[in-house]
């Protein structure tokens, strides 16, 4: 197989799986698994996918935005786990946010009815803490986002702009250890940039199958990130990484 003729059937493969393991690549390409890493790199640059720990995802996949209903029931074990372990770091008269991803949502599922301010993009996030009489629940308002059932936009982000809390709970689509946070769009980055720059500590919550994917729209470095929050099947490499860069890793067992 010529070398263009590689390309074309890793391009061809990306884009038919939506991700694909550099394991696959070699054995399917008949070449090294760093002649695939190479290639990756290359056709990264080139715009023709992503790199991803230890495969690549299309650009398709990487920027479409999922469905709330598909994003809740998507390891579902784990984003319960890691929501428990969050609820843990709250404590009464705290302000906190919480983000539209399914965990913040769990998270709102799992809070005790105490004395908290509750600061939400996500119309989910709200209605759940709706019957739980002792918090107080502000919601952001701005452009209706139908897929994900959040408020993004200028609205959204000036609202978030005349508060400040204590910690806020966020997850993105994608968490890449050089390149950092990442989400499919600009509108969604643009209001979780906001809800890191009013809050003393940053939670970032994610299972494992987040880690290695960038998503189109960046969110935050990992200097702005205090805190992860995530489960057992994270790479121990990744979570090394973290420590050096000063970040608090919590890594939960999924029972």
């Amino acid at each position: 197989m010529l070398v263009a003729q590689r390309w074309q059937k890793i391009i061809q493969l990306v884009n038919e799986r939506g991700s694909i393991r550099v394991t696959e690549l070699s054995v399917i390409c008949e070449v090294t698994e760093e002649t695939i890493r190479r290639d990756l790199d290359k056709l990264e640059n080139e715009g023709k996918l992503l790199r991803s720990h230890g495969g690549a995802i299309s650009m398709k996949s990487a920027q479409a935005e999922t469905p709330y209903m598909e994003r809740e029931t998507t390891n579902a074990d784990e984003k319960r786990r890691i929501a428990q372990e969050a609820v843990m770091q709250v404590y009464e008269n705290d302000r906190i946010i919480l983000d539209a991803s399914s965990s913040a949502w769990y998270m709102a599922q799992l809070l005790p009815d105490m004395p908290l301010t509750v600061l939400t993009n996500s119309i989910k996030v709200a209605m759940e803490l709706s019957g739980k009489e002792k918090i107080k629940v502000i919601s952001t308002g701005g452009l209706l986002s139908s897929r994900s059932l959040s408020y993004v936009g200028p609205l959204a982000e000036r609202s978030l702009s005349t508060y400040h809390v204590d910690k806020a709970f966020l997850s993105c689509k994608g968490l890449h250890m050089q390149r950092g946070l990442s989400e499919f769009n600009e509108l969604q980055a643009l209001v979780k940039q906001k809800m890191i720059s009013i809050a003393d500590e940053v939670y970032i919550l994610a299972d494992y199958s987040k880690f290695g994917q960038q998503s189109l729209a960046h969110v935050a470095s990992w200097d702005e990130i205090r805190h992860l929050i995530t489960d057992e099947k994270t790479d121990s490499a990744i979570v090394a990484q973290l420590k050096e860069l000063s970040v608090t890793v919590h890594q939960i067992e999924v029972r």
